[in-house]
């Protein structure tokens, strides 16, 4: 496999001086940037190592380059089989690391084949969280309770579809 070309808007390395930078009138520092309402985006996408999860992940790939956003590569751990207490077995350490070796196997992959120079993060979900998520996806409401508080995810009120008008009329 070839190697992705080196990213033009790679990181600048540590201790390296702007060239555009402001000079402030007190010394001549650089002033800081005014910092940015608009959080970062993430994009989520489950990959299992089919074909179609491959071609979900070079869309997800090119879509983060366009938005400059965060990809999350999710593989979702299966339920034990015939456990009458689903959800409440641990999965063995070494399947995890197992699966999060050949997940950032199949996103390195399509790393190469995009090119994509951003941010990739790679996460092994159990079943129960990727439910949680794809539930909130497809209408449910999903509460995030943590230490800093509490937010609802609430689906977006769909639009009304427009309706078109024939010329002339």
């Amino acid at each position: 496999m070839s190697r992705p070309a080196p990213c033009a808007h790679a990181e600048p390395t540590p201790g390296a001086r702007p060239q555009d930078a402001h000079r402030a009138d007190d010394g001549g520092r650089p002033e800081a940037p005014a910092p940015s309402r608009r959080r970062t985006p993430w994009v989520l996408v489950e990959v299992d190592g089919s074909a179609e999860a491959h071609r979900a992940l070079v869309w997800a790939l090119r879509e983060a380059a366009r938005r400059e956003a965060t990809v999350v590569a999710v593989s979702v751990l299966a339920d034990p089989d015939g456990d009458p207490l689903t959800g409440l077995t641990r999965v063995p350490r070494r399947t995890q690391e197992a699966a999060r070796d050949h997940l950032e196997a199949l996103v390195l992959r399509a790393v190469a084949e995009t090119g994509f120079c951003g941010r990739t993060r790679t996460a092994v979900l159990e079943r129960s969280v990727f439910e949680a998520l794809d539930a909130a996806m497809h209408g449910a409401d999903l509460v995030m309770v943590g230490a800093g508080g509490k937010r609802l995810l609430r689906p977006v009120i769909p639009r009304q579809p427009l309706r078109r008008v024939a010329r002339g009329a």
